[in-house]
């Protein structure tokens, strides 16, 4: 496949999330993580529902960029039935992605990994991993449904 075949199709990946997110809106229950990111504007709201150690339910809400819904997107498909060990992992995989780091398992992350490009553009990092680090923050917090704080990506 030509790159700009190969490029169009990375491209209309990521449009598809952000236009149609998938698992966006807020769950009635769970963890509750507010992040932003104060260079563009981008705000999330993560709820995850964990049941034992796996996360059984997520979804998210707030606004943000192409690229920061995208990716929010992304990560709630593959981090679903994920135990919080292994969505740490894949959070660590992609972090090193968007940043240039090559790691063999990128291709764990699913969609997600048609974010690698990010790495060309470091203004644009903090909007791929702004999902990805309330999604450790709520894993740190041990997933307790009480907590609610406000972070900055």
């Amino acid at each position: 496949m030509a790159l700009s075949k190969l490029d169009n199709l990375y491209r209309a990946v990521i449009l598809d999330h952000s236009a149609s997110p998938r698992h966006a809106g807020e769950l009635t229950a769970g963890c509750v993580i507010d992040m932003n990111n104060p260079t563009c504007g981008d705000v999330i709201r993560l709820t995850i529902d964990f049941k034992d150690d796996i996360i059984s339910d997520i979804a998210f809400g707030g606004h943000g960029c192409t690229i920061s819904t995208a990716s929010a997107s992304m990560m709630t498909e593959i981090v679903l039935g994920k135990t919080k060990e292994e969505a740490l992992a894949l959070a660590e995989i992609f972090s090193e992605m968007v940043t240039g780091e090559e790691n063999p398992k990128q291709e764990e992350l699913g969609d997600a990994q048609f974010l690698a490009g990010v790495s060309k553009f470091p203004q644009r990092v903090k909007c791929s991993t702004l999902a990805w680090n309330a999604l450790k923050k709520a894993i740190q917090t041990g997933g307790n449904a009480e907590v609610q704080e406000r972070h900055d990506a």
